[in-house]
Protein backbone atom coordinates (compact mmCIF):
# COMPACT_ATOMS: atom_id res chain seq x y z
CA UNK A 1 0.00 0.00 0.00
CA UNK A 2 1.47 3.25 -0.92
CA UNK A 3 0.16 6.81 0.41
CA UNK A 4 1.49 10.10 -0.22
CA UNK A 5 1.65 13.16 2.13
CA UNK A 6 2.18 16.47 1.25
CA UNK A 7 2.34 18.89 4.57
CA UNK A 8 3.05 22.50 5.35
CA UNK A 9 3.00 23.95 8.61
CA UNK A 10 2.23 27.26 7.49
CA UNK A 11 -1.15 25.69 5.83
CA UNK A 12 -2.96 22.55 5.81
CA UNK A 13 -2.45 19.14 4.51
CA UNK A 14 -3.19 17.85 0.93
CA UNK A 15 -3.34 14.06 0.28
CA UNK A 16 -2.58 12.17 -2.49
CA UNK A 17 -3.74 8.70 -3.36
CA UNK A 18 -2.50 7.53 -6.38
CA UNK A 19 -2.71 3.68 -7.69
CA UNK A 20 -0.38 2.60 -10.11
CA UNK A 21 1.49 -0.67 -11.87
CA UNK A 22 4.64 -1.90 -10.04
CA UNK A 23 7.40 -1.14 -12.16
CA UNK A 24 10.70 -3.54 -12.68
CA UNK A 25 14.29 -2.58 -12.30
CA UNK A 26 17.04 -4.78 -13.57
CA UNK A 27 20.32 -4.01 -11.51
CA UNK A 28 22.92 -4.66 -13.58
CA UNK A 29 25.78 -7.46 -13.79
CA UNK A 30 28.91 -7.55 -13.98
CA UNK A 31 31.93 -9.82 -13.61
CA UNK A 32 34.98 -8.70 -11.55
CA UNK A 33 37.17 -6.49 -13.04
CA UNK A 34 40.40 -8.32 -13.09
CA UNK A 35 38.98 -11.36 -14.62
CA UNK A 36 39.11 -9.99 -17.96
CA UNK A 37 41.08 -10.88 -20.67
CA UNK A 38 44.59 -9.05 -21.15
CA UNK A 39 44.73 -5.75 -21.98
CA UNK A 40 48.31 -5.99 -22.83
CA UNK A 41 49.29 -4.64 -26.27
CA UNK A 42 52.18 -6.79 -28.07
CA UNK A 43 53.93 -3.28 -28.61
CA UNK A 44 53.70 -2.59 -24.75
CA UNK A 45 55.55 -5.78 -23.96
CA UNK A 46 57.91 -5.59 -26.88
CA UNK A 47 58.72 -1.91 -25.35
CA UNK A 48 59.07 -2.97 -21.68
CA UNK A 49 61.52 -5.17 -23.30
CA UNK A 50 63.78 -3.12 -25.04
CA UNK A 51 63.86 -0.76 -21.67
CA UNK A 52 64.88 -3.83 -19.62
CA UNK A 53 67.62 -4.20 -22.40
CA UNK A 54 69.12 -0.81 -22.82
CA UNK A 55 69.35 -0.57 -18.36
CA UNK A 56 71.14 -3.89 -18.94
CA UNK A 57 73.88 -2.78 -21.38
CA UNK A 58 74.31 0.51 -19.12
CA UNK A 59 74.49 -1.44 -15.95
CA UNK A 60 77.41 -3.65 -17.57
CA UNK A 61 79.00 -0.70 -18.83
CA UNK A 62 79.04 0.82 -15.98
CA UNK A 63 80.26 -2.15 -13.17
CA UNK A 64 83.04 -3.43 -15.73
CA UNK A 65 84.74 0.16 -17.50
CA UNK A 66 84.20 2.26 -14.46
CA UNK A 67 83.58 0.08 -11.05
CA UNK A 68 85.91 -2.86 -12.87
CA UNK A 69 84.06 -5.45 -11.94
CA UNK A 70 85.34 -8.96 -13.54
CA UNK A 71 82.07 -10.95 -14.80
CA UNK A 72 81.86 -13.02 -18.09
CA UNK A 73 80.77 -10.02 -19.82
CA UNK A 74 80.82 -12.05 -23.15
CA UNK A 75 78.15 -14.22 -22.08
CA UNK A 76 76.26 -11.44 -20.54
CA UNK A 77 76.50 -9.54 -23.74
CA UNK A 78 75.60 -12.51 -25.88
CA UNK A 79 72.52 -13.31 -23.55
CA UNK A 80 71.03 -9.35 -23.97
CA UNK A 81 71.51 -9.81 -27.91
CA UNK A 82 69.86 -12.97 -27.64
CA UNK A 83 66.80 -11.23 -26.19
CA UNK A 84 67.31 -8.57 -28.47
CA UNK A 85 66.83 -10.96 -31.95
CA UNK A 86 63.81 -12.49 -29.70
CA UNK A 87 62.43 -8.76 -29.36
CA UNK A 88 63.05 -7.97 -32.63
CA UNK A 89 61.61 -11.39 -34.15
CA UNK A 90 58.35 -10.13 -31.72
CA UNK A 91 57.56 -6.90 -32.65
CA UNK A 92 58.07 -7.67 -36.60
CA UNK A 93 56.43 -11.00 -36.75
CA UNK A 94 53.36 -9.42 -34.93
CA UNK A 95 50.99 -6.31 -35.09
CA UNK A 96 51.93 -3.91 -32.67
CA UNK A 97 48.58 -3.20 -31.84
CA UNK A 98 47.14 -6.79 -31.34
CA UNK A 99 46.53 -7.36 -27.79
CA UNK A 100 48.32 -10.37 -26.74
CA UNK A 101 46.40 -13.11 -24.93
CA UNK A 102 46.65 -13.98 -21.26
CA UNK A 103 48.78 -16.32 -21.73
CA UNK A 104 51.03 -15.45 -24.42
CA UNK A 105 51.42 -12.10 -22.28
CA UNK A 106 52.32 -14.72 -19.24
CA UNK A 107 55.27 -16.19 -21.64
CA UNK A 108 56.57 -13.23 -22.45
CA UNK A 109 57.22 -11.60 -19.22
CA UNK A 110 58.42 -15.59 -18.07
CA UNK A 111 60.91 -14.76 -20.80
CA UNK A 112 61.54 -11.85 -19.77
CA UNK A 113 62.53 -13.26 -15.84
CA UNK A 114 64.38 -16.35 -17.43
CA UNK A 115 66.70 -13.73 -19.34
CA UNK A 116 66.97 -11.35 -16.23
CA UNK A 117 67.87 -14.42 -14.01
CA UNK A 118 70.20 -15.59 -16.82
CA UNK A 119 71.99 -12.20 -16.41
CA UNK A 120 72.14 -12.33 -12.50
CA UNK A 121 73.15 -16.07 -12.66
CA UNK A 122 76.78 -14.72 -14.38
CA UNK A 123 77.05 -11.66 -12.27
CA UNK A 124 76.99 -12.86 -9.07
CA UNK A 125 73.21 -14.20 -8.21
CA UNK A 126 71.45 -13.66 -4.95
CA UNK A 127 75.13 -11.51 -4.16
CA UNK A 128 74.16 -9.23 -7.16
CA UNK A 129 71.29 -6.25 -5.81
CA UNK A 130 70.35 -5.55 -9.31
CA UNK A 131 68.43 -9.08 -8.88
CA UNK A 132 65.41 -6.64 -7.89
CA UNK A 133 65.19 -6.36 -11.16
CA UNK A 134 62.65 -9.55 -11.32
CA UNK A 135 60.16 -7.89 -9.69
CA UNK A 136 59.28 -5.62 -12.72
CA UNK A 137 57.63 -8.40 -15.23
CA UNK A 138 55.95 -10.02 -12.03
CA UNK A 139 54.51 -5.95 -11.25
CA UNK A 140 53.63 -5.87 -14.70
CA UNK A 141 51.70 -8.83 -14.72
CA UNK A 142 49.79 -8.07 -11.38
CA UNK A 143 48.68 -4.58 -13.00
CA UNK A 144 47.36 -6.30 -16.40
CA UNK A 145 46.34 -10.17 -16.26
CA UNK A 146 43.91 -12.30 -15.04
CA UNK A 147 45.35 -14.08 -11.39
CA UNK A 148 46.03 -17.52 -12.75
CA UNK A 149 48.81 -15.54 -15.29
CA UNK A 150 49.53 -13.38 -12.40
CA UNK A 151 50.41 -16.68 -10.15
CA UNK A 152 52.26 -17.99 -13.09
CA UNK A 153 54.23 -15.34 -13.45
CA UNK A 154 55.11 -14.50 -10.05
CA UNK A 155 55.92 -18.56 -9.20
CA UNK A 156 58.69 -18.44 -11.72
CA UNK A 157 60.12 -15.22 -10.42
CA UNK A 158 60.37 -16.57 -6.94
CA UNK A 159 61.63 -19.42 -8.03
CA UNK A 160 64.20 -17.60 -10.02
CA UNK A 161 64.90 -15.76 -6.50
CA UNK A 162 65.34 -19.15 -4.64
CA UNK A 163 68.24 -20.43 -7.26
CA UNK A 164 70.30 -17.58 -7.59
CA UNK A 165 70.82 -17.60 -3.51
CA UNK A 166 72.31 -21.09 -3.88
CA UNK A 167 73.98 -21.31 -7.52
CA UNK A 168 76.09 -18.63 -9.52
CA UNK A 169 78.55 -18.54 -12.30
CA UNK A 170 81.62 -19.40 -10.89
CA UNK A 171 84.08 -16.40 -10.20
CA UNK A 172 81.39 -13.99 -11.24
CA UNK A 173 81.70 -10.28 -9.68
CA UNK A 174 84.28 -11.01 -8.08
CA UNK A 175 83.94 -13.76 -5.80
CA UNK A 176 80.61 -15.56 -4.46
CA UNK A 177 79.46 -13.67 -1.81
CA UNK A 178 78.63 -15.27 1.61
CA UNK A 179 75.34 -18.22 2.13
CA UNK A 180 73.67 -15.93 4.43
CA UNK A 181 74.14 -12.79 2.32
CA UNK A 182 72.57 -14.39 -0.50
CA UNK A 183 69.96 -15.86 1.32
CA UNK A 184 69.16 -12.59 3.08
CA UNK A 185 69.18 -11.46 -0.02
CA UNK A 186 66.72 -13.98 -1.80
CA UNK A 187 64.73 -13.46 1.13
CA UNK A 188 64.20 -9.82 0.32
CA UNK A 189 63.64 -10.28 -3.16
CA UNK A 190 61.02 -12.65 -2.31
CA UNK A 191 59.01 -10.12 0.05
CA UNK A 192 59.52 -7.76 -2.57
CA UNK A 193 57.88 -9.44 -5.20
CA UNK A 194 55.12 -10.48 -3.02
CA UNK A 195 54.60 -7.06 -1.74
CA UNK A 196 55.06 -4.91 -4.68
CA UNK A 197 52.64 -7.06 -6.70
CA UNK A 198 50.11 -7.52 -4.45
CA UNK A 199 50.03 -3.62 -3.87
CA UNK A 200 50.01 -2.98 -7.52
CA UNK A 201 47.03 -6.13 -7.79
CA UNK A 202 44.93 -4.72 -5.01
CA UNK A 203 44.68 -1.28 -6.73
CA UNK A 204 44.25 -2.61 -9.88
CA UNK A 205 41.51 -4.64 -9.23
CA UNK A 206 39.77 -1.34 -7.80
CA UNK A 207 40.17 0.42 -10.88
CA UNK A 208 38.98 -1.95 -12.57
CA UNK A 209 35.98 -2.25 -10.90
CA UNK A 210 35.46 1.48 -10.67
CA UNK A 211 36.04 1.61 -14.34
CA UNK A 212 33.53 -0.99 -14.65
CA UNK A 213 31.14 0.62 -12.19
CA UNK A 214 31.19 4.15 -14.08
CA UNK A 215 30.58 2.85 -16.96
CA UNK A 216 27.25 1.13 -15.94
CA UNK A 217 26.50 4.46 -14.70
CA UNK A 218 27.17 6.00 -17.69
CA UNK A 219 24.48 3.79 -19.27
CA UNK A 220 21.81 3.84 -16.69
CA UNK A 221 22.02 7.82 -17.41
CA UNK A 222 21.91 7.47 -20.83
CA UNK A 223 19.15 5.18 -20.66
CA UNK A 224 16.84 7.56 -17.94
CA UNK A 225 18.09 10.12 -20.62
CA UNK A 226 16.22 8.49 -23.57
CA UNK A 227 13.19 7.71 -21.76
CA UNK A 228 12.85 11.53 -20.64
CA UNK A 229 12.94 12.45 -24.16
CA UNK A 230 10.32 10.11 -25.79
CA UNK A 231 7.72 12.88 -25.41
CA UNK A 232 5.23 12.75 -28.75
CA UNK A 233 7.00 9.33 -29.59
CA UNK A 234 5.77 7.82 -26.72
CA UNK A 235 2.31 8.74 -27.53
CA UNK A 236 2.63 8.06 -31.22
CA UNK A 237 3.52 3.98 -30.49
CA UNK A 238 0.57 3.59 -27.11
CA UNK A 239 -1.58 5.20 -30.25
CA UNK A 240 -0.72 2.36 -32.41
CA UNK A 241 0.26 -0.44 -29.59
CA UNK A 242 -3.13 -0.52 -28.51
CA UNK A 243 -4.85 -2.51 -31.12
CA UNK A 244 -2.71 -5.49 -31.20
CA UNK A 245 -2.63 -5.32 -27.62
CA UNK A 246 -6.02 -5.65 -27.13
CA UNK A 247 -6.09 -8.76 -29.90
CA UNK A 248 -3.63 -10.21 -27.74
CA UNK A 249 -5.89 -9.66 -24.72
CA UNK A 250 -9.02 -11.27 -26.53
CA UNK A 251 -6.67 -14.45 -27.84
CA UNK A 252 -5.70 -14.89 -24.23
CA UNK A 253 -9.06 -14.79 -22.41
CA UNK A 254 -9.93 -17.83 -24.64
CA UNK A 255 -6.92 -19.97 -24.41
CA UNK A 256 -8.11 -19.63 -20.21
CA UNK A 257 -11.29 -20.00 -21.20
CA UNK A 258 -10.58 -23.99 -23.11
CA UNK A 259 -7.50 -24.65 -21.46
CA UNK A 260 -6.75 -28.13 -21.16
CA UNK A 261 -4.50 -28.24 -18.65
CA UNK A 262 -3.78 -26.02 -15.62
CA UNK A 263 -0.96 -25.33 -16.60
CA UNK A 264 -1.68 -23.77 -19.90
CA UNK A 265 -4.80 -21.42 -18.27
CA UNK A 266 -2.34 -20.17 -15.52
CA UNK A 267 0.31 -19.15 -18.85
CA UNK A 268 -3.02 -17.42 -20.23
CA UNK A 269 -3.78 -15.94 -17.15
CA UNK A 270 0.05 -14.54 -16.91
CA UNK A 271 -0.45 -13.54 -20.41
CA UNK A 272 -3.41 -11.33 -19.98
CA UNK A 273 -1.56 -9.85 -16.66
CA UNK A 274 1.36 -8.69 -18.19
CA UNK A 275 -0.88 -7.80 -21.36
CA UNK A 276 -3.05 -5.53 -18.78
CA UNK A 277 0.58 -4.10 -17.86
CA UNK A 278 1.63 -3.33 -20.79
CA UNK A 279 -1.75 -1.05 -21.37
CA UNK A 280 -1.33 1.03 -18.36
CA UNK A 281 2.40 1.74 -18.91
CA UNK A 282 0.97 3.08 -22.46
CA UNK A 283 -1.78 4.76 -21.43
CA UNK A 284 0.33 6.83 -18.74
CA UNK A 285 3.31 7.62 -21.76
CA UNK A 286 0.54 8.79 -24.04
CA UNK A 287 -0.40 11.16 -21.08
CA UNK A 288 3.01 12.30 -20.30
CA UNK A 289 3.60 15.85 -22.02
CA UNK A 290 6.54 16.80 -24.59
CA UNK A 291 9.59 17.25 -23.22
CA UNK A 292 10.16 20.25 -24.52
CA UNK A 293 6.64 21.91 -22.39
CA UNK A 294 8.17 24.17 -20.00
CA UNK A 295 5.72 22.43 -17.81
CA UNK A 296 7.52 18.96 -18.00
CA UNK A 297 10.81 20.48 -17.22
CA UNK A 298 9.98 21.16 -13.49
CA UNK A 299 8.06 19.33 -11.01
CA UNK A 300 7.16 19.71 -7.16
CA UNK A 301 8.35 17.76 -4.73
CA UNK A 302 4.74 16.30 -4.24
CA UNK A 303 5.54 15.01 -7.73
CA UNK A 304 8.79 13.90 -6.92
CA UNK A 305 7.93 11.59 -3.92
CA UNK A 306 5.02 10.71 -5.40
CA UNK A 307 6.72 9.49 -8.91
CA UNK A 308 9.43 6.99 -6.35
CA UNK A 309 6.93 5.38 -4.19
CA UNK A 310 4.42 4.99 -7.56
CA UNK A 311 5.93 1.19 -8.25
CA UNK A 312 5.16 0.30 -4.95
CA UNK A 313 1.65 1.00 -4.43
CA UNK A 314 0.44 -2.28 -4.99
CA UNK A 315 2.40 -3.86 -2.27
CA UNK A 316 0.35 -5.58 0.13
CA UNK A 317 2.55 -6.72 2.81
CA UNK A 318 4.75 -2.80 3.10
CA UNK A 319 3.19 0.20 3.58
CA UNK A 320 4.87 2.44 1.98
CA UNK A 321 4.24 6.04 2.54
CA UNK A 322 5.48 9.75 1.41
CA UNK A 323 5.46 12.78 3.14
CA UNK A 324 6.60 16.61 2.20
CA UNK A 325 6.99 19.22 4.41
CA UNK A 326 8.67 22.56 4.27
CA UNK A 327 9.32 25.44 6.58
CA UNK A 328 7.13 27.95 7.99
CA UNK A 329 7.05 30.69 5.40
CA UNK A 330 9.04 29.23 2.98
CA UNK A 331 8.08 29.05 -0.61
CA UNK A 332 7.55 25.53 -1.78
CA UNK A 333 10.31 24.78 -4.36
CA UNK A 334 9.88 23.28 -7.86
CA UNK A 335 12.58 21.33 -9.22
CA UNK A 336 13.91 20.80 -12.76
CA UNK A 337 12.94 17.34 -13.77
CA UNK A 338 15.91 15.57 -14.11
CA UNK A 339 15.93 11.70 -14.77
CA UNK A 340 19.11 10.94 -12.62
CA UNK A 341 17.33 12.01 -9.36
CA UNK A 342 13.99 10.00 -10.15
CA UNK A 343 16.01 6.78 -11.13
CA UNK A 344 18.49 7.39 -8.10
CA UNK A 345 15.41 7.77 -5.55
CA UNK A 346 13.44 4.84 -7.19
CA UNK A 347 15.94 2.45 -6.76
CA UNK A 348 17.03 3.45 -2.86
CA UNK A 349 12.94 2.81 -2.09
CA UNK A 350 12.88 -0.44 -4.37
CA UNK A 351 15.88 -1.61 -1.81
CA UNK A 352 14.10 -0.48 1.20
CA UNK A 353 10.75 -2.33 0.60
CA UNK A 354 12.45 -5.16 0.18
CA UNK A 355 13.83 -5.31 3.41
CA UNK A 356 11.51 -3.81 5.22
CA UNK A 357 9.33 -5.20 7.88
CA UNK A 358 6.55 -3.20 7.58
CA UNK A 359 6.68 0.09 5.91
CA UNK A 360 8.63 2.89 4.28
CA UNK A 361 9.00 6.38 4.83
CA UNK A 362 10.18 8.61 2.01
CA UNK A 363 10.35 11.83 3.16
CA UNK A 364 10.67 15.66 1.55
CA UNK A 365 11.72 18.47 3.61
CA UNK A 366 12.46 22.13 2.33
CA UNK A 367 13.63 25.35 3.88
CA UNK A 368 15.14 28.61 2.86
CA UNK A 369 18.53 27.12 1.79
CA UNK A 370 18.26 23.30 0.99
CA UNK A 371 16.25 20.35 0.33
CA UNK A 372 16.33 16.84 1.37
CA UNK A 373 14.88 13.78 0.55
CA UNK A 374 14.89 10.57 2.68
CA UNK A 375 14.42 6.98 2.60
CA UNK A 376 13.86 5.33 5.74
CA UNK A 377 12.40 1.70 6.31
CA UNK A 378 12.07 -0.36 9.96
CA UNK A 379 14.05 -3.36 8.40
CA UNK A 380 17.46 -4.90 9.93
CA UNK A 381 19.22 -2.15 8.25
CA UNK A 382 22.73 -2.07 6.91
CA UNK A 383 25.57 -4.24 8.28
CA UNK A 384 28.06 -2.61 10.47
CA UNK A 385 30.98 -3.39 8.37
CA UNK A 386 29.46 -2.41 4.91
CA UNK A 387 28.01 0.59 6.29
CA UNK A 388 31.22 3.05 6.00
CA UNK A 389 31.88 1.60 2.78
CA UNK A 390 28.02 1.68 1.25
CA UNK A 391 28.13 3.83 -1.90
CA UNK A 392 31.28 1.84 -3.21
CA UNK A 393 30.80 -0.68 -6.03
CA UNK A 394 30.43 -4.58 -5.20
CA UNK A 395 29.26 -3.51 -1.65
CA UNK A 396 26.60 -5.77 -0.79
CA UNK A 397 23.76 -3.48 1.16
CA UNK A 398 22.22 -5.75 3.53
CA UNK A 399 23.59 -8.53 5.71
CA UNK A 400 22.01 -11.63 3.24
CA UNK A 401 19.15 -12.69 1.24
CA UNK A 402 17.53 -14.24 4.33
CA UNK A 403 16.47 -10.53 5.10
CA UNK A 404 15.10 -9.53 2.15
CA UNK A 405 11.83 -10.48 0.46
CA UNK A 406 13.45 -11.41 -2.75
CA UNK A 407 16.19 -13.29 -1.83
CA UNK A 408 18.75 -11.25 -3.76
CA UNK A 409 21.88 -10.88 -2.95
CA UNK A 410 23.60 -8.34 -5.03
CA UNK A 411 27.02 -6.89 -5.45
CA UNK A 412 26.28 -3.02 -4.78
CA UNK A 413 26.25 -1.27 -7.91
CA UNK A 414 22.60 -0.17 -8.22
CA UNK A 415 23.45 1.72 -4.28
CA UNK A 416 26.37 3.28 -6.53
CA UNK A 417 25.11 4.19 -9.72
CA UNK A 418 22.38 5.70 -7.63
CA UNK A 419 24.74 7.80 -5.38
CA UNK A 420 27.02 8.75 -8.25
CA UNK A 421 23.89 10.16 -10.12
CA UNK A 422 22.49 12.55 -7.22
CA UNK A 423 26.11 13.17 -6.82
CA UNK A 424 26.15 14.56 -10.34
CA UNK A 425 23.57 16.66 -9.17
CA UNK A 426 24.65 18.40 -6.35
CA UNK A 427 23.45 16.21 -4.02
CA UNK A 428 25.36 14.89 -0.75
CA UNK A 429 24.16 11.48 -0.22
CA UNK A 430 24.19 9.99 3.36
CA UNK A 431 23.76 6.13 4.59
CA UNK A 432 22.76 5.68 8.36
CA UNK A 433 21.09 2.94 10.46
CA UNK A 434 18.32 4.15 12.82
CA UNK A 435 17.40 3.53 16.06
CA UNK A 436 16.32 1.39 17.01
CA UNK A 437 16.12 -0.22 13.48
CA UNK A 438 15.62 0.55 9.90
CA UNK A 439 18.67 2.37 7.27
CA UNK A 440 17.95 5.53 5.97
CA UNK A 441 19.38 7.19 2.94
CA UNK A 442 19.36 11.00 2.44
CA UNK A 443 20.17 13.02 -0.29
CA UNK A 444 20.48 16.85 0.21
CA UNK A 445 20.98 19.32 -2.23
CA UNK A 446 21.40 23.43 -2.07
CA UNK A 447 18.37 24.96 -3.11
CA UNK A 448 19.60 26.73 -6.05
CA UNK A 449 21.31 23.52 -7.67
CA UNK A 450 18.03 22.13 -8.30
CA UNK A 451 15.62 24.56 -8.12
CA UNK A 452 13.68 26.08 -11.11
CA UNK A 453 12.30 29.52 -11.19
CA UNK A 454 9.07 30.43 -13.05
CA UNK A 455 5.34 30.48 -13.79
Amino acid sequence: MASLTNQQPAGGTAVVDRRGPASLQAEPALGRGMDRPSRLKVRTLVNLRWLIIAGEVVILAFVGLIMGFSAPYELCFALIGLSAWLNLLVGVASPGQRTAGDWEAAGQLGLDIAQITGLVYLTGGAGNPFMLILIAPVTVAAATLPRRPVLAVGGLAVAASLALAFFTWPGGANGLAPLPYRLGAAAANLAGIVLIAGYVRQAAEESARMALALDVTQAVLAREQRLSALGGLAAAAAHELGTPLATITIVAKEMAREAPTPQVKEDAELLMAQTERCREILRRLSETPDTGDEVHERMSLLQLVQEVIEPHADRKEVRVEAIVTGAPGVKTPYIGRMPEITHAMTSFVENAVDFAKSEVLVSARFDAETVTVEVRDDGPGFAPDVLAKLGEPYVTTRPGAEGSRTGHIGMGLGFFISKTLLERTGAVVTFQNSRPHGAVVAARWRRDRIEVTGH
